[in-house]
């Protein structure tokens, strides 16, 4: 895919900081898969399902490599696949904030419960949450057009 244009940069830049390495450490790589799994069903009854590859299962894998490095655990994703370049890898699709709130409340809904589906240490889920709105927020590429 070729990337959109005027592609939109936001300020602040990447977040500098990644989640509690405590989290891998309670929930473990098989939760982790799970919850991105059960996050990629969700994603794929929201109205950004086009942005993702038909197997959502298999989409939900790759993502949750990145996630179990992320959240402290070994660097599956990068073993897997290369080097994350997340922003890089997301500029072929159009992300704008109406997509980003999608995203985000996608992830919302997953989370409910998420100390009882996933083994989530719930001391860290407003960090959690706060570098989830922040790595988002960094994904966004494309401004909305004015009404």
């Amino acid at each position: 895919m070729t990337p959109h244009k005027d592609i939109y940069i936001p300020p602040g830049g990447p977040p500098q900081q990644r989640p509690n390495p405590a989290i891998y450490a309670k929930m473990g790589e098989a939760n982790i898969f799970r919850m991105l799994e059960d996050f990629y069903l969700r994603l794929e009854k929201s109205e950004i399902r086009p942005m993702f590859p038909e197997d959502m299962v298999q989409a939900s894998k790759k993502s949750g490599a990145f996630f179990v490095f992320l959240l402290g655990g070994p660097p599956l994703y990068q073993q897997r696949y290369g080097a994350p370049m997340m922003r890089q890898r997301h500029l072929p699709f159009a992300i704008d904030e109406a997509a980003r709130q999608t995203w985000l409340a996608c992830f919302r809904e997953v989370l409910v419960d998420a100390d009882k589906k996933y083994q989530f240490p719930m001391e860290y889920m407003a960090e959690f949450m706060t570098f989830l709105e922040r790595f988002s927020a960094w994904m966004v590429n494309t401004r909305a057009k004015p009404c």
